[in-house]
């Protein structure tokens, strides 16, 4: 497996993410091009590349121990500042479709723990997400 770049690799947890549930739903989906496309992170990505990187990850998930060794891939490939931004990528898919499943929690706790991310930013990261996925009512 050769290292993916930054952004490859936030793709890749952003694919995790959306598949944790076994349900890769139209709103994650659509969410995660919205983000290559919109967010500093990704300029210079090369945005038609984004269907492909995640299929890469999907092939990389299905090998022998393939969740912990594309979570190594990810944590190798970002700085620490990056991995909170990695992490709070994936916490905007989780909440995407307005509810965040008991399989998503486990990944989100498994991705926090890996990277080594302070619980104060992940309690930021996770409120802020909240607050911006919020309905009426």
């Amino acid at each position: 497996m050769s290292k993916p770049t930054p952004q490859e690799a936030m793709v890749y947890l952003m694919v995790i993410m959306s598949a944790s549930d076994r349900d890769m739903g139209d709103e994650e989906l659509a969410r995660i091009g919205a983000i290559v496309r919109t967010l500093p992170i990704f300029q210079g990505f090369d945005q038609s590349r984004t269907l492909a990187v995640a299929q890469e990850c999907q092939q990389l998930l299905q090998q022998e121990d393939g969740f912990a060794s594309v979570l190594a891939l990810i944590k190798g490939a970002l700085s620490e500042d990056l991995r909170e931004t990695a992490y709070a990528l994936a916490v905007d898919i989780a909440a995407a479709d307005l509810s965040v499943r008991e399989e998503e929690t486990r990944v989100l706790d498994l991705v926090k723990d890996r990277f080594g991310l302070d619980p104060l930013a992940v309690a930021a990261i996770e409120r802020s997400a909240a607050i911006r996925h919020r309905t009426s009512g």
